[in-house]
């Protein structure tokens, strides 16, 4: 990792390029895929579901657009946009530690029909995928952050 470019905020297509930045594809990709398969399934009761689908729904648009201000350089490399990052994924990291935890919990003890339980064995092992994603991005962010 280049020490020298970890106190600047990337724009445009040097997203793709720096840590932590590269990681919102694939916080995107397996979000969505949450997103996704728990929508596929159908569990009484509704409320852990739908927790679990807020949390996804949420987390992916709001990385979507958190995205496209750091493509677009609408941040002007400021101090307090790094900051912001931060506290965005660390956000995001808690509400998918409480929603993977959740979706498992319903998994192991509600999940009747087989079709339906490897929708939520797939479900579980995605988003604790996009729970390590986001603590790894708030890890590099925090770093990034303090060399400002």
């Amino acid at each position: 990792m280049d020490t020298g470019t970890m106190g600047r905020l990337p724009s445009g297509m040097a997203i793709c390029c720096s840590i932590p930045d590269i990681l919102y594809l694939p916080e995107l990709v397996f979000g969505g895929l949450v997103w996704i398969l728990v929508a596929c399934t159908y569990i009484i009761p509704h409320n852990p579901q739908s927790y679990v689908m807020a949390v996804s729904l949420f987390c992916f648009i709001v990385t979507f657009l958190w995205m496209m201000f750091f493509a677009c350089g609408s941040h002007n490399n400021r101090a307090s946009w790094a900051a912001a990052d931060v506290g965005y994924h660390f956000l995001a990291s808690v509400l998918y530690l409480s929603a993977a935890v959740l979706l498992a919990y319903v998994t192991l003890y509600l999940t009747a029909d087989g079709y339906s339980y490897k929708l939520d064995i797939a479900a579980v092992v995605f988003s604790y995928v996009a729970l390590v994603l986001y603590v790894l991005h708030t890890i590099f962010s925090a770093i990034r952050w303090k060399s400002f």
